[in-house]
């Protein structure tokens, strides 16, 4: 009883005590993730990945053979998406529901986001979830929409960001390649040699609008196939 007493009157020592208990909590829950092999889909469905073949680049990867990593210009749109917040008010998973799949598609699988650091899962949707985002509206809306959201969508509550298509992109995306391929994205060599060129001449609008373009198109889902036991 004293050292209860003792414990709620000394709030650093409460905070310190909380912080483990949660730090604790947290492991227990998500450390057996890593090692549970059904928790990545792809463990059983290897077609949810691309087999990268010898000599191949990330442009020989069409939509639909498989989960790859990002491309240089792809990776410097991301890094936008984050830097800008847009992470704040929309998500990138499609739960299992019947509503969220009849507006979204196919629910979201772990597998598609093996290659994120970090991850852009989410919940809080302000805007729609952007999991299958790719392919639904064209370069063109998606600059209008960037520059002047409600010009395209007139119940929009997303802030303009014009500033975007003024914004060279980052000519040094490589590294942040090389920092990936250090903990396990398959980046080669090439890949990252040839980030700058891909990059080359490109605004933060393009980068953005190239990796919103590719979101939901990598790898094809079954509808019909159970990806989760």
């Amino acid at each position: 009883m004293a050292m209860q007493e003792s414990m709620e009157r000394n709030v650093w020592g409460l905070l310190i005590v909380l912080a483990i208990a949660l730090s604790v909590g947290g492991l227990v829950e998500i450390v057996p993730l890593f090692y549970l092999k059904n928790t990545m889909e792809h463990n059983a469905a290897p077609e949810l990945v691309w087999q990268r073949q010898e000599g191949q680049t990330l442009n020989d990867h069409k939509p639909g053979d498989g989960m790859r990593p990002y491309k240089a210009l792809e990776l410097a749109g991301r890094d936008v998406y984050i830097r800008e917040g847009c992470y704040l008010c929309h998500s990138q998973m499609i739960r299992p529901f019947r509503d969220e799949k009849e507006r979204y598609g196919h629910y979201s699988l772990a597998s598609e986001s093996m290659y994120d650091h970090p991850f852009q899962w989410g919940s809080k949707r302000t805007g729609p979830d952007m999991a299958r985002v790719g392919g639904k509206y064209s370069d063109d809306w998606h600059r209008r929409h960037l520059r002047a959201p409600r010009s395209v969508v007139p119940e929009s509550v997303m802030p303009n960001y014009p500033w975007l298509k003024e914004s060279p992109a980052n000519a040094s995306i490589g590294d942040n390649m090389k920092g990936l391929q250090m903990i396990g994205v398959p980046y080669t060599d090439a890949d990252i040699a040839a980030a700058a060129k891909e990059v080359e001449g490109k605004t933060e609008e393009d980068a953005m609008v190239a990796y919103l373009q590719v979101l939901g198109t990598m790898t094809k889902l079954d509808e019909d196939k159970v990806y989760r036991e």
